[in-house]
Parts: structure tokens; sequence; C-alpha cells
């Protein structure tokens, strides 16, 4: 008896997670379906789903008026760059709170969490006459320093959270063997903790490859990302939806094949750390 519930268990849990996972799935399924169609067959109600000819028309006109590679190599650039930057200033900090710790540490690492509560725009227009006074308005290097900022809380949090796993007796003995804080850091912390790092530094690519508030507000032209690419396909004319479901799959692709490869490596190090 108790078998057949614990089976009965495991099936439901396992039919919702399918629920869940395909609610969340498929508006990228119907985006990517949307590509497909002409404008008219997009916006047709009732929607149509498989039944209508398909067609390439959008993905030419997409890659026809706008620079893709040009956006592409930006979005690279801008989510590689602040990803690790914002790593490299958060392990020094994530080992102090973690094997130095004070009586202020989870003080401050609250405070830090509760930074992401602040409504980005609250911030937008100090942000934007700074980025003017300094020349970083449309760059590259404007953008990979704010989002650096804007995720670090996450990367220390979820760093922290590793590094606690890490028995603080194997410091100790590097120490003891002559080992500075460099090689403590480098040769022994880093690489034990490299599948959290790995996590975190894929979590936080995600992030700043779909933050859209910032690169939207701080650039134009040069420095313009992926998320920049689609939003001009909304014009005053209105919303193309073909067209805009085009850019925005060229957009994602990257992005989902980047998660789809990295998956195991992704959960492994949230079950083991951040979420544990």
């Amino acid at each position: 008896m108790a078998r057949t519930v614990t089976t009965q268990r495991k099936t439901l849990n396992t039919a919702l997670a399918w629920a869940v996972g395909l609610l969340i799935f498929f508006p990228i399924f119907w985006t990517i379906l949307t590509s497909f169609k002409t404008e008219a067959q997009a916006i047709a109600s009732p929607p149509i789903f498989l039944n209508f000819e398909w067609t390439l028309e959008n993905y030419a006109i997409v890659q026809e008026r706008s620079d893709y590679m040009r956006f592409l190599w930006n979005s690279v650039i801008i989510a590689g760059g602040s990803t690790v930057l914002g790593v490299i200033v958060a392990i020094p900090a994530a080992w102090a709170m973690a094997f130095v710790p004070s009586k202020r540490t989870k003080d401050i690492l609250l405070w830090m969490l509760s930074t992401k509560m602040l409504p980005a725009v609250g911030v937008l227009y100090p942000i934007y006459l700074l980025f003017i006074q300094l020349g970083l308005l449309d760059s590259r290097g404007g953008l990979v320093v704010v989002l650096m900022l804007i995720n670090l809380p996450i990367i220390v949090w979820m760093l922290y959270t590793y590094f606690r796993e890490i028995p603080g007796e194997i410091l100790e003995a590097a120490r003891m063997d002559g080992a500075t804080l460099k090689e403590e850091i480098l040769y022994i912390l880093t690489p034990m903790a490299i599948p959290g790092i790995a996590s975190t530094v894929l979590l936080n690519f995600i992030l700043a490859w779909n933050e859209a508030f910032w690169t939207l507000n701080l650039t134009a032209v040069d420095a313009a990302p992926l998320t920049a690419f689609i939003a001009s396909y909304s014009s005053p004319e209105g919303l193309f939806f073909a067209k805009l479901s085009a850019a925005s799959t060229m957009a994602i692709a990257p992005i989902l094949i980047l998660g789809w490869f990295s998956q195991k490596q992704l959960v492994r190090g949230l079950t083991f750390g951040a979420v544990k």
C-alpha cells in the first residue's frame, strides 16, 4: 500500500513538473512559431497553430534591415565582460565573508541583497548624468560596469554559499604550509569551488544577456545589444508581430543553446549551493 502511494506521488510530481515546464516553455514556442508566419497570420483570431504556410521572409527582412552580428557581438562582450568582472570582484569578497566573518557579515549580505529590491528607474537619472559626464553613454565599457554592479549582490551571495561548503581546515593547512592569500584563493579555494563558480557564471551571464532596462536607456547605436535589436521592431505605427518574433528568436537562440548544453552544470551548482 505504501509503495503504491509513493508511486502515485512520484507520478503526480512528474506530471506537475511537466505541466509547469510546458507552461514556461509555451511563450518561447509561440514566439518561434509566430516568426514563421506572415503578419496577417500572426494577428489572426482565433490564433493559427500549425495549419499555416511557413515562410522565412521575416528572417530575411530582419537580416536585411539590421546588422544582427553587430548586436550579437555587443551582447557577448557586455554579458561576458560584466560576468567575468563580477566574478573577479566577488571571489575575494565572498572568501572574506565565508572564512573571516565578522559580527556584521550577515547584515552586509542582507544589505547587498536589499539593493536588488530598488526599482532601477529610481537611479536611472543620476547614472545617466554620470555617464554623460564620463563619456560612457552608448559604450560597451559603461554597460559592462553597470551590469556588473547590478548582478554583484547575486554573485557574492552565490559564491558565499558555495564557499561555506568548503571545510576551512583545508585553507588553514595551506596557510601552515606557507601559502599566501593569493595562492590560497587561486590554487586552493577556486579549484574546489569550480562547480559553484561555473553555475554562478552561467546564471549571471544569462541575467546580463537578458537585461533590457539599462541597455535600452544607456545605449543608442554603437553599444546596442540584442535587447535593443528586439526593441527596434516596435514602431509608432504599431508592432509587427511576425518580424518582432523573428528578431526575438534570433536574440534568444544563442542563450537557449548555451542553456541547453550547460543545464546539468547549472542545475548541479544551484542544487548544491545557492538554493540549498
